[in-house]
């Protein structure tokens, strides 16, 4: 406990936990239509490659919008930035409850939520913006534990639609909004580490060099198979296996809970082991687990331990990598993570579409799985070959932060 309460002194703890809490509602806003998406089905009467593509576009709007989000962060503050974008999910939430009725209003809604889906390197910055270096990999893993926002829409959104409709569900999602808008604005304060209003191009320089496309790829695996498959498991579970869609809600939970719990773990881990080390098992056991389910179709317990598993290592492996973005971009972490997050999240929109025809066309969920397996395995192998290099260069053993203690005194302006 000691030595949390030592993390805790180290930065600024209410603003930590008032990006937790922004992050947790965006989240479970962003997967809205997953987690409701067999009541929307039936409801418009979708086919499976419909499914596929509503399921897919709140993703991907919301990794394109990343970047613009982190860029308006770097000129109006990252705290300004959580409310401008609260205040357009809202509005978001609004048409949902009173202006979707066809399938086309329906991608238009996929759009929106896809607002929600930005917050999240802004997020994981402002929250780990006011602790030193060596405590980063946690202070993100804890924010971005803020995943359990998922797990908590896919629980109540199905009992919720099946009591008042699933279009009254955006109007609730509306309401408790408030919540975390009212604790960032009395809460949070702008962090005092380097946020510098640099060219464009200097905020896109993540993107001209080989280790952000090796990030955003691994991105693309870890949290955006963790997105994809949360979107897609409400549907795969009623469909494969026949259980009410309260039901696939609930076991859908229990895999979106543990990759939301292990992400602390991960970041944690990170710390101490290496975050290149941490990704190294985590790509070994997502291949493995996402083979072996591509072949349990058929058994309900077998399947959910797997995807528990599955889960839980790509939990782990998305604060393995967030760990690593601070160290290799220390001055624009914030816009990093956004362009990192924005082409990597991309991959998730792969997932739901991919399974949609899959089954459609092949007559089976299988083929999907066996795909992404095979993509998180050539992942892995391009790790092992940049390793070498980065731990040369910007990075300690194993994907360790380099002591500065200097340069982390003077940048934040915080006593460890």
């Amino acid at each position: 406990m000691s030595a949390f309460q030592n993390f805790l002194r180290s930065g600024h703890s209410p603003t930590l936990f008032a990006a937790f809490l922004y992050f947790s509602f965006s989240c479970a806003i962003w997967v809205l239509n997953g987690a409701m998406a067999p009541f929307i089905k039936e409801s418009l009467q979708l086919t499976a490659a419909q499914m596929g593509l509503m399921l897919s576009i709140p993703i991907v709007a919301g990794a394109l919008m990343r970047f613009p989000l982190g860029l308006l962060a770097q000129y109006i503050g990252r705290k300004n930035a959580t409310l401008v974008e609260m205040a357009l999910v809202g509005v978001a939430m609004l048409f949902g409850l009173f202006f979707v009725h066809t399938f086309n209003d329906l991608l238009a809604m996929g759009v929106l939520l896809g607002i929600a889906g930005a917050s999240f390197g802004v997020a994981l910055s402002l929250g780990s913006g006011s602790f030193p270096a060596r405590h980063k990999g946690l202070a993100m893993g804890l924010v971005g534990a803020g995943n359990v926002g998922t797990a908590v829409s896919v629980l109540v959104a199905p009992p919720l639609a099946q009591w008042l409709g699933w279009q009254a569900v955006y109007g609730v999602a509306a309401l408790f909004l408030l919540l975390p808008v009212v604790v960032m604005v009395v809460w949070a304060r702008e962090p005092g580490d380097v946020n510098k209003h640099g060219t464009l191009r200097d905020h896109m320089a993540c993107l001209f060099e080989h280790d952000g496309w090796v990030f955003s790829v691994i991105y693309a695996v870890t949290f955006g198979g963790f997105i994809g498959l949360t979107s897609f498991l409400p549907s795969y579970y009623f469909e494969q296996f026949g259980v009410s869609k309260v039901q696939a809600g609930q076991l859908t939970m229990l895999a979106a809970f543990m990759g939301a719990a292990l992400r602390v773990v991960g970041g944690w881990l990170s710390d101490r082991w290496g975050g290149v080390n941490t990704l190294t098992v985590v790509l070994a056991v997502v291949t493995g687990c996402l083979t072996l389910i591509g072949f349990a179709g058929g058994s309900l317990v077998l399947t959910t331990l797997l995807m528990i598993l599955c889960f839980a290592a790509l939990g782990a492996g998305n604060g393995a990598l967030f760990q690593l973005v601070p160290l290799r971009w220390p001055t624009s972490t914030a816009v990093a993570g956004s362009m990192i997050g924005e082409v990597g999240a991309l991959g998730g929109g792969l997932v739901p579409s991919t399974m949609g025809l899959t089954k459609q066309y092949l007559g089976s969920y299988a083929g999907g799985f066996l795909i992404f397996a095979g993509l998180a395995l050539l992942v892995l192998a391009v790790l092992r070959v940049m390793q070498a290099r980065w731990t040369r260069t910007w990075a300690g053993a194993g994907g360790r932060a380099r002591p500065q203690p200097a340069l982390e005194s003077t940048v934040l302006g915080v006593q460890p």
